[in-house]
């Protein structure tokens, strides 16, 4: 019995510590949040808890079943990622405008109203970026993600002048060429299940081009399957093996992945490893030829990001400011290629499977990119003359990011205390507590969307007028702060632009003449069936990996057909 206590007396000893410690942590931020004098719900775990993140959607469905718990408790119904795309605008119907969600690491600010969601953004001072939640975008150098303060402004301030119309020309020119080649892929067979992931390879070419100046054919997946594994891993190859892995290479840490990688290691995380040598190598190779030609006062006509970066960067040093150091354009290069990927691939996965589900939706588009476009080839198209003409296939990007955003932006009050005005009531707002624009509450309000504000309906996005056609109509941006698809104020995504003309490129190159469809699921299901079927894939099964994204469109694969 002695050896038993001797065993455990340190094993019990530990978890009274941690606790009391959770304990303590709980009680103190209940108490801050006390004083804001807003409904409080408690959850017995942060979304931030990297282990609570792994099991907490099955756990709070575990626990609605429990007799002492039930459907209601605030750690079933708030207690997960995701939870706001379930429950949209309910909460702050019952509750208000705003409410605080108490957990052992912050408090949380739900925030629900367009005014103080607004004031949020515009009083950057007031409201910084908690930039520790973007520290997995750090695996290569500090960035403007990871920034703030001075070095934030001196970073925005190079950024801002790579993503500039030159580039869009970039953007849009490859997307309608890879567009062409995805669809004769997607065309040529009976079925695709693949389209999520020829997406990503489609996304991950754009950049390629427009980052760094390398162009890749499209591959589909089933063809990218037979490419020899042995070659040389390319720019895009090791990127895209980056991206899939970012949370692993941040937990291990790339110089630690670097030194195991000396001795043995299981063959996935020598080949991570690999990406990440190989994609640093790429870009340290870029980087010294665009700095040797900038000295040489060589002049290019590719405008792609790294030559951009780089050369702004130099023109800074020359002018007196102060410019990017190495490590921080491979910071940003890998800031804009994760942001420039990741996002764009999952909103465009999310808008091809509402558009499969609404033909409607798909003539409607189509209707206007001929009127724009006529019958010119693809290489005739004028991005300056005639992107900003698409409103339509613009308006199919706002309202999926309405109903699915993909990056919501997350910001507290640092180490001051400060008020925020939401409705007629002041908040005092404590230090570090986190502030959370309420976008699945706030994009779904029928007070500014409607009654059938959780349908996707592309057309609300279009001002009404009698005498507008295709061609000729205006976006209609409704009420500030009740849309936030790429944030707001100065900490605002730099490359919007870049990723509002690489989505109207590709619904330019798919429906032209090109209509897509669920593959019916049994020979007895009619094809309005499987249109339902899909939305209800696309509500049903929809969550958070590193950002949102549909999480298996492959059980609904499509069909397409030329019109």
């Amino acid at each position: 019995m002695s050896w038993f206590i001797v065993l455990t007396a340190p094993i019990l000893l530990l978890v009274a510590v941690l606790f009391f410690s959770w304990a303590r942590s709980l009680l103190q931020n209940y108490a801050a949040a006390r004083t804001i004098g807003i409904p409080i719900r408690v959850l017995p775990f942060s979304p931030f808890n990297p282990l609570w993140s792994l099991v907490d959607r099955r756990a709070a469905s575990l626990l609605r079943w429990l007799p002492f718990v039930g459907p209601n408790a605030a750690v079933v119904r708030y207690g997960w990622r995701g939870w706001d795309l379930a429950d949209r605008w309910r909460t702050h119907a019952e509750l208000g405008a705003a409410f605080v969600l108490v957990t052992p690491q912050h408090n949380m600010v739900q925030l629900g109203d367009p005014g103080a969601a607004a004031a949020v953004f515009k009083r950057s001072a007031d409201f910084p970026r908690p930039v520790w939640v973007n520290d997995v975008l750090g695996v290569f150098g500090p960035n403007i993600s990871c920034a703030e303060g001075a070095s934030w402004k001196m970073q925005r301030r190079v950024a801002t002048r790579c993503f500039g119309e030159a580039n869009n020309e970039i953007v849009w020119g490859e997307t309608l060429g890879l567009a062409d080649d995805m669809l004769r892929y997607w065309s040529s067979r009976t079925a695709v299940r693949s389209s999520a992931q020829d997406i990503r390879t489609f996304t991950l070419n754009v950049l390629a081009r427009a980052g760094f100046g390398k162009s890749f054919k499209f591959r589909g997946y089933e063809e990218e399957k037979l490419v020899d594994e042995m070659q040389a891993m390319s720019y895009r190859e090791s990127l895209s093996l980056i991206l899939e892995n970012l949370i692993l290479i941040l937990a291990i840490g790339p110089k630690t992945l670097a030194s195991l990688a000396r001795y043995w290691l299981p063959a996935k995380l020598r080949t991570i490893n690999d990406a990440v040598v190989s994609f640093q190598a790429h870009m340290t190779a870029m980087y010294e030829e665009q700095k040797r030609a900038f000295a040489a006062g060589e002049e290019t006509s590719d405008n792609n990001l790294m030559t951009l970066l780089v050369r702004a960067s130099q023109e800074a040093v020359a002018e007196g400011s102060q410019g990017l150091t190495e490590s921080e354009i491979y910071g940003n290069m890998f800031t804009f290629n994760f942001a420039g990927h990741d996002t764009t691939a999952h909103s465009s996965t999310f808008a091809l499977y509402f558009l499969a589900a609404n033909p409607d939706v798909q003539e409607w588009i189509s209707e206007e990119i001929r009127f724009v476009l006529g019958d010119r080839p693809s290489h005739e198209i004028d991005y300056r003359a005639d992107f900003p003409r698409l409103k339509r296939c613009l308006s199919v990007l706002y309202e999926t990011l309405r109903l699915y955003t993909i990056v919501p932006a997350i910001k507290w009050t640092g180490d001051r205390a400060t008020t925020l005005v939401v409705g007629d009531k002041t908040l005092n707002l404590p230090p570090k507590t986190i502030l959370l624009p309420s976008y699945a509450s706030l994009h779904t309000d029928p007070r500014y969307w409607g009654s059938d504000s959780l349908e996707w309906r592309p057309s609300r996005w279009i001002r009404p007028s009698p005498a507008s056609k295709p061609g000729r109509e205006e976006i209609d941006m409704n009420e500030r702060g009740v849309f936030l698809g790429w944030s707001e104020g100065t900490r605002d995504c730099p490359g919007k632009k870049f990723s509002q003309v690489e989505f109207v490129a590709l619904m330019v190159g798919l429906f032209r003449q090109w209509r897509v469809d669920p593959v019916r699921d049994h020979p007895g299901e009619s094809i309005e069936a499987a249109r339902r079927r899909v939305l209800n894939l696309i509500r049903e099964d929809s969550g958070w990996v590193l950002l949102l994204q549909m999480l298996h469109p492959e059980r609904a694969p499509l069909v397409w057909r030329k019109v």
